[in-house]
């Protein structure tokens, strides 16, 4: 399997409103079986998912990411590990200042794997793709990692790709059968995207090519990815 990596280049400041998949048609040709990954702070201003926060005002900051959070898992001086409403455990519950206006800060969506089934749609709508091979979208973001420095892109919403697949019961390359491997294609595709994306090239979505077609299927959650409390040692 040979994956290509295609960046759009020349998408606009995204406004509450815009409609991404016409953005994104516009400056990328898609084809059969591709996965779209788009960056989570496009999704959240065309969704208008923008806050007044003045940047100085450290309590006001702190009280936003406790509003934005369901649970408080560390502090440590500014910095807060929580769990969000959608349940991703990350930095000061994906509160962000970077690449938005003076004065505002970005949230996560409330519900990523619905905007990325809404781009999809629209997506499959305009082109007529995804009735043989499939059509995925993604819905990424930077998230830090516990015990590994610096950070990678991962998903946190997806629609016709999946999240996990599971190769349990499967044979190895000795014929032995794997016993716990399940692997997180759509946080590995969302890490491959942000290659051609970068932190600071202003490219906020690309086109992963040549994925493995038992990846794309119609029913697929972000939430399949999130380890579920009682298999969690660390909380």
């Amino acid at each position: 399997m040979t994956l290509s990596v295609i960046p759009v280049v020349g998408l606009p400041d995204v406004r509450q409103g815009d409609d991404l998949a016409e953005l994104i048609l516009d400056r990328a040709t898609l084809l059969e079986g591709d996965v779209v990954v788009v960056t989570q702070k496009v999704v959240s201003k065309a969704e208008g998912r923008l806050e007044a926060l003045d940047p100085h005002d450290a309590d006001a900051r702190a009280a936003l990411v406790e509003r934005e959070s369901c649970r408080v898992l560390r502090r440590r001086g500014d910095l807060v590990v929580s769990q969000t409403h959608q349940g991703f455990v990350c930095a000061n519950a994906g509160v962000d200042l970077s690449n938005v206006e003076p004065g505002l800060a970005s949230l996560l969506p409330k519900d990523a794997d619905r905007s990325a089934r809404r781009i999809r749609e629209a997506l499959r709508a305009r082109t007529g793709l995804g009735h043989e091979l499939g059509l995925g979208v993604i819905v990424s973001d930077t998230f830090g990692r516990p015990w590994r420095r610096g950070s990678t892109d991962v998903a946190i919403g997806c629609a016709g790709v999946a999240a996990v697949v599971d190769l349990r019961g499967r044979p190895d390359a000795l014929g032995r059968p794997l016993q716990v491997t399940e692997v997180c294609v759509a946080d590995e595709l969302a890490s491959a995207a942000d290659l051609v994306m970068g932190k600071a090239a202003g490219i906020a979505a690309a086109v992963v090519r040549g994925v493995d077609p038992a990846w794309l299927r119609p029913s697929s959650v972000s939430q399949e990815i999130i380890r579920p409390p009682s298999e969690d040692l660390f909380r």
